[in-house]
């Protein structure tokens, strides 16, 4: 059951940041950025079990976040993915200070929410700041090594449009890597044993690179969405 939640997850979210581009542009993919930093942020602290390897539930939130960015270089350049990731780490400074201040309320006699709030929010300063710090590095990281990629076979082959799955992967392969290994030393050490700490780590890296393979497909859809868009708009101005 796990298995396919998952993958219905990875369909659903990477369908729904595409269906957002499709719809709003850029702006769309603004607001799933943010909802999705916000929304893995709290699923980060869920541990499943799925593909015989434990793992945390926010990764396929998490691999979005690199989708958006790697569309937004690709289609409307490097000072928007920057924004994206800006926009990302915003939400994230938001959301700590927001879910922290719900803690400070004395619960009214009848509410029945206040625990299970708290034995989901009390942990997450710890998870935010981490998610935050290796959200900004890896991100960051994500779009300069894309660009720089993007300049390396561009250079070698003579065209731009060429090699977008190498781009996309090879920048994101990487900055996954930084990802994983980052969060999992801040977000769970001294809170799991190493061994426990390890299996995360390969668990989360080897989802990520499976997300990132399929998230190529998804890019280059974005771009045919993008390349459709500017034809319209020089149909349009040329009437």
């Amino acid at each position: 059951m796990n298995e396919l939640l998952l993958l219905g997850s990875v369909v659903l979210i990477f369908g729904t940041a595409i269906l957002a581009y499709f719809l709003f542009g850029k702006t769309g993919l603004y607001c799933v950025s943010v909802l999705a930093t916000a929304f893995a942020n709290v699923e980060a602290a869920i541990l499943v079990k799925a593909f015989g390897m434990e793992q945390t539930l926010g990764n396929v939130l998490f691999a979005v976040t690199f989708l958006i960015t790697d569309i937004l270089s690709e289609c409307e350049g490097k000072k928007e993915a920057n924004k994206a990731v800006m926009l990302g780490i915003f939400t994230s400074v938001f959301f700590l200070i927001l879910s922290q201040s719900w803690l400070l309320y004395t619960p009214s006699e009848n509410d029945t929410a206040m625990s299970a709030v708290k034995g989901v929010f009390s942990n997450t300063p710890r998870l935010i700041f981490a998610s935050l710090t290796v959200y900004a590095v890896s991100q960051f990281f994500d779009v300069w090594l894309y660009h720089k990629w993007w300049k390396l076979t561009e250079k070698k082959f003579g065209d731009k449009k060429k090699f977008l799955w190498l781009r996309n992967n090879g920048s994101t392969l990487f900055s996954q890597l930084v990802n994983s290994s980052l969060f999992t030393a801040i977000a769970f050490a001294g809170t799991y044993d190493f061994s426990t700490l390890v299996s995360i780590f390969g668990s989360t890296y080897m989802i990520f690179i499976f997300t990132t393979l399929l998230d190529t497909p998804a890019l280059y859809l974005a771009r045919y969405i993008h390349g459709k868009k500017q034809l319209r708009e020089i149909k349009l101005k040329s009437r």
